[in-house]
């Protein structure tokens, strides 16, 4: 065969699976369900702990805890059905859901502590064991962690489950460093937001993979969030500033609603938009 009919054939066999694969991709991108990492992500996931924290401390104290962790069970719930029904990613969705699983989260590792007398440490180990089992599963099941592929319902059952186990786990760690290691609140914060610039520098510098990078500080930011708010809400005489946690979760949720807002009209945390 003449080389340069060849060379157009091989030409043209390219640009037609590449205009199969840019349709495929757009479509990938249209029904993901989660939102792009951007800095508007870190920066809401960061809020959604710090009001998880609060609002469920608020919530226990002003109700009798076991009413006020059904109505967090509901809510997670709720709002779960709702992330799940929608067929793309929606921002005060998805948002919602967050809130939810950082308030209940929060909960959940409390009742082990408060209501079941279990210790911090007992915790941070079970849900890092509960976390480690989701992955291992998540990985043999789908062949990846990454959350840029969560665009099926299974994955976005592996992906809320894990969701949850951070918090979980994060809440857990940041009571143990600020109660049972004796940092407080304050100091907590100080140290995990050290620790957080740790799979940022390894991937920047040392090349660390990013989905490890990204679960990593996933993790990380639930204890760093949840520290500084405890320490803002907290009296005084339990080492915090003493604003209030009803406050501080009021505050938290204005600053969560308008960067929600924010996305919802610039979609910048869409991809190919």
């Amino acid at each position: 065969m003449n080389k340069p009919i060849l060379e157009d054939q091989l030409n043209t066999a390219s640009d037609a699976q590449s205009e199969t694969a840019q349709p495929r991709n757009l479509v990938m991108g249209a029904i993901r369900k989660v939102p792009e990492v951007t800095v508007y992500f870190w920066i809401i996931k960061l809020l959604t702990t710090a009001m998880g924290e609060t609002t469920s401390d608020y919530l226990v104290h002003q109700f009798d805890p076991i009413i006020a962790v059904a109505l967090g069970g509901i809510g997670l719930v709720i709002a779960l059905v709702l992330q799940f029904f929608v067929r793309r990613y929606v921002a005060w969705i998805y948002w919602l859901a967050a809130v939810m699983v950082a308030i209940f989260g929060t909960m959940a590792a409390d009742v082990l502590h408060i209501g079941l007398g279990i210790p911090y440490l007992v915790s941070t180990a079970f849900f890092t064991v509960a976390l480690a089992v989701i992955f291992v599963v998540w990985y043999m099941s789908e062949k990846t962690l990454s959350i840029h592929s969560i665009y099926t319902h299974r994955r976005e059952l592996f992906y809320w489950a894990t969701v949850i186990a951070t918090f979980a786990l994060g809440t857990a760690v940041g009571d143990m460093t600020a109660t049972t290691l004796g940092l407080g609140y304050f100091s907590s914060g100080v140290l995990f937001t050290t620790l957080i610039a740790v799979p940022a520098l390894g991937y920047w510098l040392f090349g660390l993979n990013e989905i490890v990078a990204f679960w990593f500080a996933y993790i990380v930011t639930r204890p760093l969030g949840a520290s500084f708010a405890d320490w803002a809400g907290k009296p005084s005489n339990e080492g915090g500033f003493g604003l209030g946690t009803g406050q501080v979760s009021l505050g938290l949720m204005i600053l969560i609603i308008g960067f929600i807002s924010y996305l919802t009209v610039t979609r910048k945390d869409v991809k190919n938009e």
